[in-house]
C-alpha cells in the first residue's frame, strides 16, 4: 500500500504528466567521494541509501550516499587476491564475481563474511558481467568457451549457479566474448535480457535465459579491442549500446547505435561524431528516453535527442556509471569513486 501511496503523491503532484519539459543539462558537477589505488569498475546502489562496489586486489565496500562514509574489506582466495568487475544484488544479498581463472562468485553469507557459492577452474575461464531478474533469477555472462558464450543463472536467490550448456546455446563466433569494462554488458527488464558482446552481437531472450537468439548490430568488431562494451533499455523497446576501440579511442564511427523494437533492429547514431570510446551508457531515468550520458576514460557525454547528438560534459576519466535519479548518479574508475550532479 505505501507503493500506491507513493505513486498517487508523485502523480499529484506533477511527476506523472506527459506534458512536464524535459529537462536539458549542460554542465556535471564531480565530487570525489573516495580514493584508494584500485580500479574500480562494478558499482551497484542498493536499497537503504548505500552503493557497494567491488575492485581488483580483492577489494569490496560499501558508500553510506547520506554521510560518504566509505567501509573496505578485502577477500582472498587462498593466496589470491582476486579481481572483480561484476556486482549484483538482490533484497537480501549482495554478489561479486570475479575475472580470470579460477571464477569466483561470491554471496553476503549469514555470519558476517561472504560466501563462495560458485567457482570455475579453466584457463579460457573470463567472466564480465552480472545482474538479476528478482529475487530469485540472475545471470552472469563470460567469453565464450566450447563453441558458446558462456552464461551462468541462478533461479535459487543466488545460492547456487549453473552453466547453461552450448547445446542450448547459439554457438559463438570465434573468439567471442563481452568485455569486463563496466558491468554493463547485460540489461533485464520483465522476463527478457540483451547481452552485447565483443562481436557487435546482442544475444536476446525472452523466457529468463531458456532461449535464446543472436541479432548482428552495426557496431564494428574487427579488432579484439572493438565491439559493445556497454547496453542499456529505458524500456522494452528502446535500447542503445555503445564502444569503440579502447586501443585507438580516439574513433567515432560503427561505436554506438539504438534499436526502437526490442533489439530486433539497430541502427547507428551520431556515427563520425561525438561521442568516441566509451565503456558505459545509461539512460537518464524519467527522460522518456530522451537523454543519454556515455562514460569512459574520454569523459562524459550526454546527449538529450536519443542519441542524434551529444556534449562533452567533462573530460573527467571514468568506468561505469549508475543513477541514483534523474539528477544525480555515481561513477567510478581509476583509483576513485564520485558522485556526479548533472545540471
Amino acid at each position: 500500500m505505501r507503493n500506491y501511496l507513493v505513486i498517487l503523491i508523485l502523480c499529484i503532484f506533477g511527476s506523472c504528466s506527459e506534458m512536464e519539459e524535459q529537462r536539458v543539462f549542460s554542465d556535471v558537477k564531480i565530487e570525489t567521494i573516495y580514493t584508494d589505488l584500485l580500479s574500480f569498475r562494478a558499482i551497484e546502489i542498493m536499497d537503504g541509501g548505500n552503493m557497494a562496489f567491488a575492485a581488483n586486489k580483492g577489494a569490496f565496500g560499501l558508500v553510506d550516499l547520506r554521510s560518504n562514509k566509505v567501509r573496505v574489506n578485502t577477500q582472498k582466495y587462498d593466496s589470491i587476491l582476486p579481481e572483480f568487475r561484476a556486482v549484483a544484488q538482490n533484497s537480501t544479498d549482495f554478489f561479486m564475481l570475479s575475472i580470470g581463472n579460477p571464477a569466483l562468485l561470491y554471496k553476503t553469507g549469514d555470519k558476517g563474511t561472504m560466501e563462495l557459492v560458485y567457482k570455475e577452474e579453466d584457463e579460457k575461464v573470463f567472466y564480465d558481467a552480472m545482474t538479476f531478474w528478482n529475487d530469485q533469477e540472475g545471470i552472469a555472462v563470460g567469453d565464450s568457451m566450447n563453441g558458446c558464450l558462456s552464461i551462468i543463472i541462478t533461479r535459487d536467490g543466488g545460492s547456487t549457479w549453473k552453466k547453461i550448456s552450448c547445446s542450448s546455446m547459439p554457438k559463438s563466433e570465434t573468439g567471442e566474448g563481452a568485455f569486463a569494462a563496466s558491468n554493463t554488458n547485460i540489461k533485464v527488464l520483465g522476463n527478457m535480457a540483451w547481452i552485447g558482446t565483443t562481436h557487435g552481437n546482442v544475444y536476446h531472450t525472452k523466457d529468463k535465459g531458456f532461449t535464446w537468439e543472436v541479432i548482428k548490430t552495426p557496431i564494428t568488431s574487427a579488432e579484439t579491442t572493438q565491439g559493445i562494451f556497454s547496453i542499456d533499455f529505458y524500456d522494452e523497446n528502446l535500447g542503445a549500446v555503445i564502444g569503440g576501440d579502447y586501443f585507438e579511442p580516439e574513433l567515432n564511427t560503427g561505436n554506438k547505435a539504438v534499436t526502437m523494437d526490442g533489439g530486433k533492429t539497430w541502427k547507428l547514431i551520431a556515427d563520425g561524431q561525438l561521442p568516441n570510446y566509451r565503456s558505459c551508457v545509461q539512460f537518464v531515468p524519467n527522460s522518456n528516453g530522451k537523454s543519454l550520458v556515455a562514460i569512459g576514460f574520454e569523459g562524459i557525454a550526454y546527449s538529450y535527442d536519443t542519441g542524434e547528438t551529444w556534449k562533452q560534459l567533462s573530460n573527467e576519466s571514468f568506468y561505469t556509471l549508475r543513477f541514483m535519479n534523474d539528477t544525480i548518479a555515481y561513477a567510478a574508475g581509476k583509483d576513485r569513486i564520485a558522485k556526479l550532479i548533472f545540471r
